[in-house]
């Protein structure tokens, strides 16, 4: 008498962003969703951190979650291996670029406030003059002069209005320079510029393709704008009860907030 096969998993790569969807508060994992995780993966599932921090925002959020896998980092640009500490991808922004689009930003609008993520995993947030940091549990250093955030190779600009909120200067951006840069919302007083190209599809279709994993198989849970990518290219996007109304509108289900473990609640109906 032959044995059945092994039930097929329901997805075989999880993609959890971080702020808004998978963290509470603090930059913490709750227990609940630890053992979802952990569930998840002792039925053969692969769990990928897809997250707009680069690389050294990161790392004490994956060694609190002994996270060994792989995750894609600076919105795209970074695929960073967590066993081995180090990065198997990277793509820098142009800085001449950068400065020309938030030139051309700044005579649509007026000035703007800037910031940058330097390339590395040990670099540094440089934070330019009127630029407030919002998040208390990631380090940054100010610098005097806009000139100076382009000292050392950047993957990305953060960018804040003094009078327009987020939703407004994503939109203002696009329409100036959509044509130049990638830009994107990724979070409250965070709106970014990027490489063209580069979302968080194209680092998790990179990371999938290192893994053995396809869009069929994956799902993916989100909170922000800055998802939307993902959720096209993964087979079932899940956005959290906290998200953003343009994420909630191209959603395939939609789960408790991230502080009530909405993603813990998915994946207990799926693997438990």
């Amino acid at each position: 008498m032959t044995s059945a096969p092994p039930p097929a998993l329901p997805y075989a790569l999880i993609a959890t962003d971080l702020d808004g969807t998978l963290l509470q508060a603090g930059d913490t994992v709750s227990a609940r969703s630890h053992a979802a995780l952990a569930m998840a993966r002792s039925a053969g599932a692969q769990h990928i951190i897809v997250t707009g921090r680069p690389v050294p925002q990161v790392r004490h959020v994956l060694d609190g979650l002994g996270h060994t896998g792989l995750a894609v980092c600076g919105q795209g640009a970074q695929v960073y291996d967590a066993a081995r500490g180090r990065l198997l991808h990277s793509v820098s922004m142009d800085r001449e670029l950068a400065e020309v689009a938030l030139g051309k930003i700044e005579a649509e609008i007026g000035e703007v406030y800037a910031a940058v993520n330097q390339e590395g995993v040990d670099a540094e947030m440089l934070i330019g003059p009127g630029y407030r940091m919002w998040h208390p549990h990631l380090p940054t250093v100010s610098v005097q002069r806009r000139c100076d955030l382009w000292s050392a190779p950047i993957n990305k600009v953060l960018l804040q209005h003094p009078e327009l909120d987020d939703d407004e200067l994503t939109r203002v951006a696009r329409s100036v320079v959509g044509h130049l840069v990638n830009v994107t919302m990724a979070g409250e007083h965070t709106v970014e510029l990027q490489p063209p190209g580069i979302d968080k599809a194209s680092g998790l279709a990179r990371a999938a393709a290192i893994l053995g994993a396809s869009p069929a198989g994956t799902i993916a849970f989100g909170d922000m704008p800055n998802d939307i990518p993902m959720f096209a290219w993964a087979a079932h996007g899940v956005a959290m009860a906290n998200s953003h109304h343009e994420l909630m509108a191209v959603a395939d289900e939609i789960t408790l907030s991230n502080e009530a473990d909405g993603i813990a609640v998915v994946l207990e109906r799926l693997f438990g």
